[in-house]
């Protein structure tokens, strides 16, 4: 999968945010510490630091969401962060968006703090980040 087919599903998949640029998925891409797992109009960025590990972004194409690919993604993510040493990982996730809450939630993730008005929508409004957490021993 291309940058440009990250940026144009990431589009797709939140379009009530800023949309990442294609030089934004390369500049990720090129880190060391920054790693990919694609599913058919999916895919998980993480990336692994010492011991932990953050989901970046995970997105798949709204025509093929409710198909079982972002739980693949994810259970992706976190084999991909254990084989790389992680133990641990988090992610953030905007407070409105109720079934990816529900999805981490269904996936042994847990909430573990709050960041206010993190995210600034295109109408200008804001919603919190969610820190969410997972044990990945």
């Amino acid at each position: 999968m291309t940058s440009a087919d990250l940026a144009s599903i990431y589009a797709a998949a939140f379009p009530q945010g800023r949309a990442w640029k294609t030089t934004e998925f390369d500049t990720l891409l090129e880190s060391p510490h920054c790693f990919l797992v694609t599913c058919d109009r999916g895919f998980a960025l993480g990336r692994v630091i010492l011991d932990e590990a953050e989901l970046v972004t995970i997105a798949t194409h709204p025509d093929a969401q409710g198909n079982g690919i972002g739980r693949q993604c994810l259970k992706m993510f976190q084999e991909e962060s254990a084989a790389q040493g992680a133990t641990s990982a988090f992610l953030e996730v905007a407070s409105d968006n109720l079934v990816a809450l529900h999805f981490y939630e269904s996936e042994g993730w847990y909430k573990t703090r709050t960041r206010r008005g993190y995210y600034t929508r295109n109408d200008g409004s804001a919603a919190d980040a969610l820190l969410m957490g997972k044990s990945l021993t």
